[in-house]
């Protein structure tokens, strides 16, 4: 039996400090998993790269958009789906690497994600979250 797959829960309309806080620093560990380089992980948090390296340090006093929270909340879900379905060393790598599967077309997901934004940070996370039967 599968379980029903969990829905995306919209931060609220305007993130607080903690949110964001907290939203960075869960991202921040997963793209130091990911082996993400500056200007990728920045680029999925829709921030520029000096914006990034302030964002990831511990008293980071930016304020995130709603769009950001979304992101990070996105790939916090993928990260778990992909450590549920994978070991972890497909699970931390699968993200980077060329991808034949439908959302993809022979591209990394992290390129479908840095070029066509928030809507495909949505179809990738229901899409790990059906290889691991929660759809």
């Amino acid at each position: 039996m599968h379980a029903a797959p969990q829905p995306i829960t919209p931060p609220p309309a305007r993130p607080t400090s903690d949110h964001a806080a907290v939203a960075l620093k869960a991202y921040g560990r997963i793209a130091e998993a990911w082996g993400l380089k500056l200007d990728e992980a920045a680029a999925l948090a829709d921030m520029s790269t000096s914006t990034w390296k302030r964002a990831r340090n511990p008293g980071f006093k930016g304020d995130l958009t709603r769009d950001q929270m979304l992101r990070l909340s996105a790939l916090v879900g993928i990260y778990k789906s992909l450590h549920l379905y994978f070991d972890e060393a497909i699970a931390d790598q699968w993200i980077t690497l060329a991808n034949t599967g439908p959302l993809f077309d022979g591209a990394r997901p992290i390129a479908t994600m840095i070029e066509d934004g928030l809507p495909q940070f949505l179809r990738v996370r229901s899409y790990v979250d059906a290889l691991r039967g929660g759809m």
